[in-house]
């Protein structure tokens, strides 16, 4: 019998403290509302301030006593991130679940403010820095979670080596998208590895929603014109799951007792159907790929995400 995993699992969140970037549309407004429902206090990380205001309005009205705060924050601004986790661990010392949401997808060549293409230095390098800057307060709490969104589209993305640029001159909507989120998901992975080597009691998950129409389908067809965006957006509409549905992978990531770090949790059938765990293979579990990337991450953002000192730092 099929594992039918669904939002009524998820267990009691009450006392909790989750983080969630992009909360204020698409899946991360099906996660935060999910949370907020089980009894989470939601912190919606986003850029748009006013829209995350009306998506905070429309879960209290759903839930009166939901428990949801905002705070500002663009992933494509290094000194935004920055500010966005003082922010944050300035009010929450103790954080139980980051769930790295956010992002953009095949959108025409851009830089974010600090120069970086823009898919990787949004998708990516934002929630490196992120992550790093609310590690301690989630080593604060014993079985904490960083769960990160990546894509079937990482299979177009190639590794980034050490010494390599970030492609700039060599632009294509498509490919910089899966690479963002193959670096999602070495992201993922090495966070894991480095929490486990230095006996961390935090878990690192990664997870991926399949086919689903939302807002970054909406948004990519809008902001490229381009044939192959308005195709995905169209198939999205058609046959892609609702943002309720997709929203799942990451919510069981989040918060299934059996979920484990270094799971991969995504729809049965590749692009669709509930949530289960899925066997990472390949270059995906590439150790060397994975180190690659982190020293890449450190170099542009200037960030020394030092997972063992912090550990060390945090205690028993």
């Amino acid at each position: 019998m099929f594992d039918q995993w669904s939002e009524i699992e998820i267990p009691d969140q009450s006392g909790r403290v989750a983080v969630i970037t992009g909360g204020n549309g698409g899946l991360g407004f099906e996660t935060a509302r999910a949370l907020a429902a089980a009894g989470a206090h939601v912190v919606m990380a986003a850029r748009n301030l006013d829209k995350a205001e009306s998506a905070t309005g429309a879960i209290v009205s759903a839930h009166p006593a939901a428990s949801v705060e905002v705070v500002g924050l663009d992933l494509g601004s290094l000194d935004s991130v920055t500010e966005a986790a003082s922010t944050i661990a300035r009010a929450h010392p103790r954080i139980d679940l980051l769930i790295n949401n956010a992002g953009i997808m095949a959108v025409p060549e851009g830089r974010t403010a600090d120069g970086f293409e823009s898919q990787f230095g949004t998708n990516h390098l934002g929630h490196f820095a992120l992550t790093a800057g609310l590690l301690p307060a989630l080593l604060a709490v014993t079985g904490s979670r960083v769960v990160t969104v990546t894509s079937t589209a990482r299979h177009l993305g190639r590794s980034l080596r050490a010494d390599r640029d970030l492609d700039r001159g060599r632009y294509d909507p498509w490919l910089a998208y899966g690479r963002s989120k193959l670096a999602n998901l070495h992201f993922a992975v090495g966070l894991h590895r480095r929490l486990t080597a230095a006996g961390g009691t935090a878990a690192s998950l990664v997870a991926h929603p399949g086919l689903t129409n939302t807002d970054l389908q909406a948004t990519s067809a809008a902001s490229s014109g381009g044939a192959s965006q308005k195709l995905a957006h169209g198939t999205a509409r058609f046959v892609g799951m609702s943002p309720a549905r997709g929203a799942l992978s990451q919510l069981r990531a989040a918060t299934d007792p059996r979920a484990r770090s270094g799971e991969l949790y995504a729809p049965r059938f590749v692009n669709s159907g509930s949530p289960v765990a899925r066997p990472l293979v390949g270059r995906s579990v590439s150790e060397r790929a994975g180190d690659e990337l982190w020293a890449v991450s450190e170099r542009e953002t200037g960030v020394a995400f030092d997972v063992e000192a912090m550990v060390r730092q945090a205690g028993p």
